[in-house]
């Protein structure tokens, strides 16, 4: 499936907008809730009043006022990493922004009238109205089809610009406001007021206006919190050891050793790597409602599956004609199309297309009065036409048994029927007979199709180590033939929704974590109580309302990626915050040393960078601190690649590749802005 176009970070507009939001971020009021670049704010502010104090007094303020305005970008560059994430979901929202216009709607006053009704702006429409949509026409608002089936666009929402078909009843009823409709005509009942929508909701959660930290992150705030205290206590402690030591140590460099030591670097890009993973899926066509369940992707252990829609297309389509009674395969072809030229049921349109594809038998409805045809009926369980002294029907077995038996001259059943019709109900497939007048030439076989490519990605998942479960009401026979196909770990048959909680409870309970992919409104408990529930666009409202993530595509394997995502997630926190961690350890021996040499040579063993002078050791630290954030941006908006492996073989490529490196890079880095510094007379 094609997915959404994704936003570049290197957009000019984007990057200008993300360097303004980074100054309107400065509002203490909105920076506390990321406590280390809070800190380091306060303590830049500190710093500035004693630059302006010293500007009263005459002083010298150069290395001041440079500690001053690098610890003010340290503050901004974080700002700017966050605001480029987010300026990345509100381009995206802008595109959705766009296909919520001021759209008119024809609002029905009975809604089995569609000739009365009132032309009303779709602002206007309020939960329980009816509209009629017709072809090329908007659909004005999220609901229900009540009535009438027809050929819906859903570009606006999924990216995906073929059309697809949605129609009254079952689990394809559901309509999105936005999306329009290509042929035909609908009577959708509202389900949506005005501002909660389906749309606008996508707007709200892809700006990251409800985004909510999960239980990792915050959890990693705590750690970053209690780290700051900690070197808090320790830079205040360490002032009272150089007074002792007879050491001079001015307050901006007290600061600039808390800047530099405190965890700046994850703190400035912990909003961002979250922002950026919701982002990825929305680059997926998935739509996130909560940080919380991009992570819990990540450790999957179970994926239940509903079959009906989910991993089959939920509509029986015709799969095989088997002629009998001396029929030839083309001739049981062109009568089975005769008899569904007036059957306009999903099964009939799909009888035509294999007449058409498998036979090259392709018949229009002729436009004859003489011609009667019969349309499908619930009631009758036929359809067929009465042309040229013949009365061909199709429909099930029992109805053209007694069709057959009605009519002059009728004719057994072909050998081979009785066996046909049975090989078909034990395969899980729905026979359907075909009559000439007194003869039965035929069956067609409709089957509930396996969507193409489906059982390569469930090998894929088991791969991951995730065991793919289907869950259906059919029957054990049924059951097992699709799951045979579909390649699924284990099936659960004749399921009720409280069979699927049942099932995801007793997972839960043996500490495992469930994933759910459901589309119909029996799949919301299900959807509610999995850890991961993601509803299939093409579903009920109910199914989406109830799920934590939605698939735009409605591809039940799109959980491949889901789970990718969510391991890049953790895997990009991790490596960065161990990159963070270790940068500190290379402080250490750049600071530290500077400060004390003078009063305790015997440090000068420590000044293994051999960096020029006190002043340009601790400038060139905070000016790495401030830069390296800058750096980091890319990384944390792409995510660490994702490789399957072992969470210990996991931590081990952290430590190797972003442990070492968190080392290395501070050394290098540090000394050669060291060596720029000293070079341009800075200091």
């Amino acid at each position: 499936m094609p997915s959404r176009a994704r936003i570049s970070i290197a957009q000019p507009d984007l990057l200008m907008q993300a360097a303004l939001e980074a100054f309107r971020k400065l509002n203490p009021a909105a920076l506390i809730r990321n406590p280390v670049i809070f800190v380091t704010e306060v303590v830049a502010f500190a710093v500035t009043l004693l630059l302006l104090r010293d500007i009263s007094a005459g002083n010298a303020i150069a290395f001041t006022g440079q500690i001053a305005a690098w610890l003010w970008f340290t503050v901004l560059f974080a700002n700017f990493a966050e605001a480029v994430a987010e300026g990345r979901g509100r381009a995206q929202a802008d595109s959705l922004r766009r296909s919520r216009t001021d759209t008119m709607a024809k609002r029905l006053a009975n809604a089995a009238d569609r000739t009365a009704f009132d032309m009303v702006s779709a602002l206007d429409l309020k939960p329980g109205d009816h509209v009629l949509v017709e072809a090329g026409e908007l659909v004005p608002g999220d609901g229900e089809i009540v009535d009438g089936i027809a050929s819906v666009n859903e570009a606006a929402v999924t990216g995906e610009s073929a059309p697809v078909i949605r129609e009254s009843g079952g689990d394809r009823s559901a309509v999105t406001g936005g999306t329009s409709v290509v042929s035909d005509w609908i009577v959708v009942r509202i389900t949506a007021a005005p501002g909660s929508s389906f749309l606008d909701r996508m707007i709200a959660l892809v700006e990251g206006a409800e985004r909510q930290k999960s239980p990792n992150e915050l959890a990693l705030t705590i750690l970053l919190v209690g780290m700051t205290l900690i070197f808090l206590v320790a830079v205040v402690t360490l002032a009272g050891f150089a007074s002792y030591s007879g050491v001079l140590v001015s307050v901006p460099v007290l600061v600039a050793l808390l800047v530099t030591l405190i965890p700046t670097t994850i703190g400035g890009l912990l909003s961002a790597i979250g922002i950026a993973g919701m982002d990825r899926l929305l680059g997926h066509n998935v739509l996130a409602m909560s940080g919380k369940a991009v992570e819990a992707a990540g450790d999957v252990d179970t994926l239940l599956l509903d079959k009906t829609g989910t991993i089959t297309f939920g509509n029986r389509m015709a799969a095989e004609f088997v002629p009998l009674g001396g029929a030839s395969p083309r001739e049981a072809a062109q009568i089975a199309s005769l008899a569904s030229l007036a059957d306009e049921t999903p099964e009939g349109r799909s009888i035509l297309a294999l007449a058409r594809q498998a036979h090259d038998v392709a018949i229009d409805r002729p436009d004859d009065p003489a011609i009667r045809f019969v349309p499908f009926s619930a009631a009758t369980r036929l359809s067929g036409v009465d042309m040229d002294g013949r009365r061909i029907r199709k429909g099930a077995v029992d109805a053209i048994r007694a069709f057959v038996g009605q009519e002059a001259g009728a004719m057994p059943a072909p050998d081979g029927f009785d066996a046909a019709v049975e090989r078909i109900a034990r395969s899980g497939g729905t026979p359907l007979a075909l009559a000439d007048g007194p003869r039965i030439v035929g069956v067609i076989h409709l089957k509930d199709v396996v969507k193409p490519g489906i059982k390569d990605r469930f090998s894929e998942l088991r791969r991951m180590g995730i065991r793919t479960v289907m869950v259906t009401g059919d029957n054990p026979v049924t059951a097992a033939a699709i799951a045979s196909e579909a390649g699924v770990d284990d099936f659960i048959a004749e399921a009720t929704p409280q069979d699927k909680l049942a099932y995801i409870r007793a997972e839960q309970g043996q500490g495992r974590l469930v994933a759910m992919c459901g589309d119909g409104t029996n799949d919301a408990p299900a959807l509610a109580q999995s850890d991961v529930g993601v509803a299939m666009q093409t579903g009920t409202q109910a199914a989406r309302e109830a799920g934590n993530m939605v698939d735009l595509d409605s591809d039940p394997t799109k959980l491949i990626e889901i789970v990718g995502i969510g391991k890049q997630l953790l895997m990009t926190r991790g490596a960065l915050t161990t990159f963070s961690i270790a940068n500190d350890v290379a402080k250490y021996f750049a600071i530290i040393p500077a400060l004390f040499v003078a009063a305790i040579p015997e440090l000068g063993v420590l000044n293994v960078m051999g960096l020029a002078s006190p002043q340009s050791a601790i400038l060139s630290a905070v000016i790495f601190n401030a830069l390296i954030i800058i750096a980091l941006i890319p990384l944390a908006l792409r995510g660490v690649a994702y490789r399957a492996a072992s969470a210990s073989s996991a931590l081990a490529r952290n430590l190797a590749i972003y442990g070492a490196g968190g080392l290395v890079t501070p050394f290098i880095g540090i000394k050669l802005i060291d060596m720029a510094v000293t070079a341009i007379g800075m200091a």
